[in-house]
């Protein structure tokens, strides 16, 4: 364990001397690496973003992100507003000296990412992109969060409403929730059940819940991942949060439905060492069923 912490401790040591992020005038800029990196995520999506989500997505207190905002905003390259659909929220948007610092700070990223590349030969440069890439997954899975949701949040119905537009798409027959089986949400509401909320940088990313029924049975529900932070083993964790929760709450089997459509759900619950069983509900959109001993 100690000599894989120290293989940690080196990789980020030479990454943050490589990338530059310990010196004052990033890519010969003028600014340091925060502002440089806070510009390139303002322009991220329309050139402009809401400030909350800046801090979310960068994991940056407020105060760091203000002082950046107004270095920024003091060079002529972003101007910070209220949000006109929320007065409290506050927004940042690039100037027109925004969005060309950016494409300069594109440019010379790409040239240094570039020099990078040049200085290996043609193996050991495959290798080390397809190290990184790795690197990127497994850093991204373990900036997901996994915590209870009230059933009746925003972000709830959010993420159960993009789970059923997915259904629908990939079932032959489409996906109707007036004909399926109701999950009132006080059926995924402690005592009776809980809901899970999977969150990447602030933003839901994907949701599972489960009901604990009589004679010591749970019951997987409404299991979803966003195409965007699929890869990242969201799925397992949240199956096996779930479970976990299950035997807290004196659950010793559980149990689900799902459509034979959904490949990549069946394997998870075929590893996961769930078996399918003889159905054990109505469920007009199930076409398999299975059940594990926890």
């Amino acid at each position: 364990m100690a000599s894989d912490v120290e293989v940690v401790r080196t990789f980020n040591r030479t990454v943050t001397e490589m990338a530059g992020a310990l010196d004052e005038h990033h890519l010969a800029r003028g600014r340091p690496l925060g502002a440089s990196r806070l510009l390139w995520e303002i322009g991220l999506e329309g050139d402009r973003a809401e400030v909350r989500g800046l801090r979310a997505r960068l994991g940056l207190d407020a105060g760091y992100v203000s002082r950046l905002l107004r270095s920024l905003e003091a060079e002529g390259l972003v101007e910070v507003v209220a949000d006109a659909a929320d007065q409290r929220a506050r927004v940042a948007r690039l100037t027109a000296a925004g969005r060309c610092e950016r494409r300069e700070l594109d440019r010379l990223s790409d040239d240094l990412a570039g020099s990078w590349l040049d200085a290996l030969d043609e193996g050991r440069r495959a290798r080390m992109v397809d190290a990184m890439a790795e690197v990127t997954r497994c850093l991204r899975s373990i900036a997901v969060e996994i915590t209870p949701e009230p059933a009746d949040s925003t972000e709830a119905a959010e993420c159960l409403r993009r789970y059923m537009a997915e259904l629908d798409e990939r079932f032959d027959i489409g996906f109707d929730p007036a004909a399926a089986l109701p999950l009132e949400p006080e059926a995924i509401t402690p005592p009776k059940g809980v809901l899970l909320l999977a969150r990447l940088h602030g933003e839901p990313v994907g949701c599972a819940a489960v009901k604990f029924l009589p004679g010591h049975l749970a019951e997987i529900k409404r299991m979803w991942v966003a195409p965007s932070a699929r890869g990242l083993g969201v799925a397992r964790r949240l199956l096996a949060d779930l479970e976990e929760r299950a035997r807290a709450a004196g659950c010793r089997r559980s149990q689900l439905d799902t459509n034979g459509t959904l490949a990549e759900a069946i394997a998870l619950y075929r590893s996961a060492g769930y078996q399918e069983v003889e159905a054990f509900n109505d469920e007009p959109h199930a076409t398999l069923w299975f059940a594990r001993d926890l």
